[in-house]
Order: C-alpha cells, then sequence, then structure tokens
C-alpha cells in the first residue's frame, strides 16, 4: 500500500519508549510523529489524510482513555492502538468498545505492533472514503428546494406518488415532477438510486434500504 501521507502518531511520556518504537516504525517506512502528552498531540493541527495513533494508557495530564473519548467527540478519523505497562481488564474492555485497534501489554512483540498499525491505517483510510461519501450525499441534499426535500422524506419512507400527493396536498403529476427534479440533482434515473444517496447522507438507516 502506498503510505504516502500517512502519519502514526506516537504518545508516551517515556523517551526511551518513543525512541525505540520511532526507530522501528521508521525502518518499515512509517512516518511518525511522537508527542509526550496528550496535551502536546491536541496542540497539532488536524491530520487530514490517513494515520493511527499509538497511545500509553498511563500518561501523565491527561490519561490514554480521554484521550480516546475527546477524539471520539471531535469525529476522529485516527484509530488508536493502546499500549500500557500495566495490564487493566476493565480499562482494556473499554477501550476496545469505543473503538480501539487492539491493546498492547508492554513489552509486546513488534511484529504484533506492526500488524496493528497496518490494521489501523487501513481503517483509517476506510473511514476517510466513508467520510469523503457521506460529505458527498450531503451536498446533493442540500441542492434540493425545501418542497423537493420533502418529497425525499416521503419516498424514503416507501410512500407512492399518489401517497405523497395526498400527504403534501398537490396533485399526482406535481410529485412526478419533483422526482423528476431530484433525480436530475442527484445524477440519477430512478428511486432506489435515490434512496441510495439518502441513505449515504444519513437519512435513514440500511434495515430500510
Amino acid at each position: 500500500m502506498n503510505k504516502e501521507g500517512e502519519i502514526i502518531f506516537l504518545i508516551d511520556d517515556d523517551e526511551s519508549v518513543r525512541s525505540s518504537l520511532t526507530l522501528f516504525l521508521q525502518l518499515v517506512d512509517y512516518t511518525v510523529e511522537s508527542y509526550e502528552s496528550a496535551e502536546e498531540f491536541l496542540q497539532r493541527p488536524i491530520h487530514e489524510t490517513a494515520g493511527c495513533i499509538i497511545l500509553d494508557v498511563n500518561l501523565s495530564g491527561k490519561s490514554g482513555i480521554e484521550l480516546q473519548e475527546e477524539l471520539i467527540s471531535r469525529s476522529s478519523h485516527l484509530p488508536i492502538i493502546f499500549i500500557t505497562g500495566y495490564a487493566n481488564i476493565h480499562m482494556s474492555v473499554h477501550a476496545l468498545k469505543n473503538g480501539a485497534v487492539n491493546y498492547l501489554e508492554k513489552p509486546f512483540e513488534e511484529d504484533e505492533l506492526l500488524h496493528s498499525v497496518t490494521e489501523a491505517v487501513a481503517l483509517s483510510h476506510k473511514i476517510l472514503a466513508g467520510n469523503e461519501v457521506f460529505q458527498k450525499a450531503r451536498q446533493l441534499i442540500q441542492k434540493l428546494t425545501p418542497k423537493e426535500y420533502e418529497v425525499l422524506t416521503y419516498l424514503i419512507g416507501g410512500l407512492l406518488n399518489k401517497q405523497i400527493a395526498d400527504k403534501l396536498n398537490i396533485v399526482e403529476h406535481t410529485v412526478k415532477i419533483h422526482k423528476r427534479c431530484i433525480c436530475e440533482k442527484f445524477g440519477v434515473k430512478s428511486v432506489p438510486e435515490i434512496i441510495h444517496i439518502a441513505y449515504q447522507a444519513g437519512l435513514l438507516t440500511s434495515d430500510k434500504t
């Protein structure tokens, strides 16, 4: 995989750990940025391309778990690999439930870390691709007039033309015109394609598609 633009962010308050892991990851062609605290990392401008975070659980200041929760609130696309010198079942379960890729106890095997980094970076690419699809779909939704949007909401609810006309107190022919306009703005030709874009934009859940 092309690693251009990918960055591995290493956050650990132990300088020896930062140095050894940075060297190891650079030897396998990763770009690495290291930080000794969560606060220092958070001062960095948001990283826009793929990557991941290798994060010590027990940091001075804001803990690794607290940083994870903050990044979740910011909708970060950077998956986290936790590392710790002190095993804690409850903490590891909490971290993994919140989306961490792995929870590694020091000392860990380099191959295990490398496998986790590969998985995390691939997940980051997938998240970014999904975000791009979502943004494009939302931009298409924003092109609709208020009335077209109303028609769209009824379409994704499964209503037929006549039923939509009754709901909006308009004639059925007008509904057809609105549907044609929606198709033109979305660049599609059918109602299933309209509904698919609505799904991509987060207007309905997968059990309705």
